[in-house]
């Protein structure tokens, strides 16, 4: 996964003072890099045997979305509030740069069945522990979380224990 790492742009700033922003926009544009990281994810998830790709907004759309049809598996969205149309619970939390809250659709998931949660970054935590919470609430259960991007150093794991967690790079 070393040559996805050298495509992470850094952006300094953004979306305010003294966040470094990781930039995946490279990677999408690398469809190489792409059938990379769909492959790695498949070959770590298939064992669990999913039965739904669940992804966050927005980053988390573009690889759960394309892991979702290679895997052969739906797909459902996590979204900010006022965009999904049908009948929605949501849960708010705390992420690293203030507060949000993520909403799902109420058939979304349905009871039983083995959702994995994917997002282009692991941070604080804050938000995929949300997604969890959306996905469990509706009696789904989540048997792993995939990111593309972990930053370490913010210990976004710690807010998601005893969870099966796949980060394909490390910063």
């Amino acid at each position: 996964m070393e040559s996805i790492k050298h495509l992470i742009r850094d952006i300094p700033d953004f979306p305010k003072k003294g966040i470094i922003f990781k930039d995946i926009t490279p990677i999408l544009g690398d469809p190489a890099a792409m059938a990379r990281i769909t492959g790695a994810f498949e070959q770590t998830l298939e064992p669990l045997k999913p039965t739904r790709i669940v992804g966050i907004e927005s980053r988390g759309f573009l690889f759960g979305g394309v892991l979702a049809a290679a895997m052969n598996l739906p797909f459902s969205p996590v979204r900010k509030p006022g965009k999904l149309p049908y009948d929605k619970i949501s849960v708010s939390y705390s992420l690293e740069y203030g507060e949000g809250t993520l909403e799902m659709h109420t058939d979304g998931v349905t009871r039983g069945e083995r959702a994995v949660v994917i997002d282009d970054l692991l941070a604080t935590g804050g938000t995929a522990a949300a997604a969890c919470q959306l996905v469990e609430k509706l009696g789904a259960q989540v048997v792993a979380l995939g990111f593309v991007i972990e930053l370490g150093f913010l210990g976004g794991r710690q807010k998601l224990p005893g969870r099966q967690i796949v980060s394909l790079v490390t910063i």
